[in-house]
């Protein structure tokens, strides 16, 4: 039985992002000027008894004291098996039908870019891709991603991660 695994053709496992997934939020306080696209993601080999999958990005080394998510996405259909590049904009036009991306810490909908203070040491974002028991979460975009989390480790069977570092120099 093949492993459960998730990867990005856009940077290496635990290597450093490119400029592409840096955030790009002046109002937020971002001295970034990234593209803020999330990367392209493929992943395989869920569980077979996978109904649903969801998809986490997770900064633990946020200055926040319980780190900062990135980007939360639920009821993303068992047969799928990538996203591509920007797939986390605001729109979702290009999730999969059904998919559903809560808001992120930042307070707003979709992928919000890398953003670790300028200086620090480099920031892990760890993306995770949740294998679910159940066909849909009762989730909509206003439900709060600590809800959405909240459903999905509920429901989680398994799970796959992949990490990418980030720094502001």
């Amino acid at each position: 039985m093949a492993e459960f695994r998730i990867w990005s053709d856009d940077f290496p496992s635990n290597g450093f992002m490119p400029r592409a997934q840096e955030c790009s939020d002046k109002a937020f306080g971002v001295d970034g000027d990234g593209g803020n696209l999330s990367p392209s993601l493929q992943w395989d080999a869920p569980p077979e008894d996978t109904k649903s999958l969801a998809l986490t990005v997770y900064d633990p080394d946020a200055p926040t004291g319980s780190g900062f998510w990135h980007w939360v996405v639920v009821n993303i259909p068992a047969d799928i098996r990538s996203l591509p590049l920007g797939a986390g904009k605001a729109d979702g036009s290009l999730l999969p039908a059904g998919a559903i991306q809560v808001g992120n810490d930042y307070g707003t909908q979709g992928f919000g870019g890398a953003a670790p203070p300028r200086g620090d040491k480099p920031h892990r974002y760890i993306f995770r891709v949740h294998a679910l028991k159940v066909d849909r979460l009762p989730i909509t975009p206003q439900t709060t991603n600590a809800v959405a989390r909240f459903m999905t480790h509920l429901n989680e069977i398994d799970s796959a991660t992949y990490t990418g570092l980030y720094e502001l120099k």
